[in-house]
């Protein structure tokens, strides 16, 4: 009977643990094949992947993967690749189609993609993407994503599901950006030199859970310019609370 019991008891820990995310990470890179002297034009991404729970996973992997095709791209429209590989080869096949067609021109491209599982919890799961990339220009491009899933279903959180009352928190966070950013009150929110559209306070594309509250993040010329950077807002779970509806 003891024997029984202990051999029920390592199927049902078992059962909770096939239950339970499992992230590895993924590394991809990808080099021009093309003669180059130096800043050699390359690619590499390493990205969280899920396991453990199929659909769960699944559902959160494509996610990621369609958030990865709105990033790495040269042209018009994302690559039709379908997987990381196909992907970092379309971004180098662009490249060199470019080189032969202007051979005397440099193009000194370069992409730098990085995921991490940022917060996790029962209700709420973050990975955060950080990434750079350069196709040429005076500068490139870099800047954070946040994306937010239900880890019992995989489904992505919409910023619109995260608040009880979505004006009542902007209006909240406004203060507490002005206070920040030392921008009177009575002032428009963009009379220290920000660049919100229509001189109104907006909340980020981005919002992050973390370990010390939500993080607000505002890449480059989302709420200033380049040269002005990103601007973030944490605010403690202590005083957003109230107003989160996943938390």
């Amino acid at each position: 009977m003891k024997h029984f019991i202990i051999y029920t008891l390592l199927l049902f820990s078992a059962a909770q643990c096939s239950n339970e995310l499992v992230f590895e990470e993924e590394s991809f890179q990808k080099k021009t094949t093309m003669p180059c002297k130096e800043n050699c034009p390359s690619i590499s991404v390493k990205i969280p992947v899920a396991n453990a729970v199929p659909v769960v996973a699944d559902s959160i992997n494509k996610k990621v993967f369609s958030v990865m095709k709105e990033i790495i791209y040269f042209g018009e429209k994302p690559y039709t690749a379908t997987d990381y590989n196909g992907l970092l080869a379309s971004f180098i096949d662009s490249y060199e189609k470019l080189q032969k067609e202007f051979p005397n021109d440099k193009f000194g491209w370069e992409a730098d993609i990085e995921g991490n599982v940022k917060y996790q919890s029962d209700a709420v799961l973050n990975i955060e993407i950080k990434h750079y990339t350069y196709t040429g220009g005076a500068h490139g491009y870099q800047g954070l994503r946040s994306l937010l899933f239900d880890p019992n279903t995989g489904k992505s959180i919409s910023n619109e599901e995260l608040f009880n009352d979505k004006a009542a928190f902007k209006a909240f966070a406004e203060k507490q950006f002005r206070a920040k950013y030392k921008i009177p009150a009575n002032k428009s929110i963009n009379a220290t030199g920000l660049m919100f559209e229509k001189e109104k306070f907006q909340l980020p594309q981005n919002i992050f859970y973390t370990d010390k509250g939500l993080l607000l993040y505002y890449n480059s010329y989302e709420a200033a310019s380049y040269a002005d950077g990103p601007k973030e807002l944490l605010l403690p779970y202590t005083e957003v609370n109230d107003y989160l509806a996943v938390k």
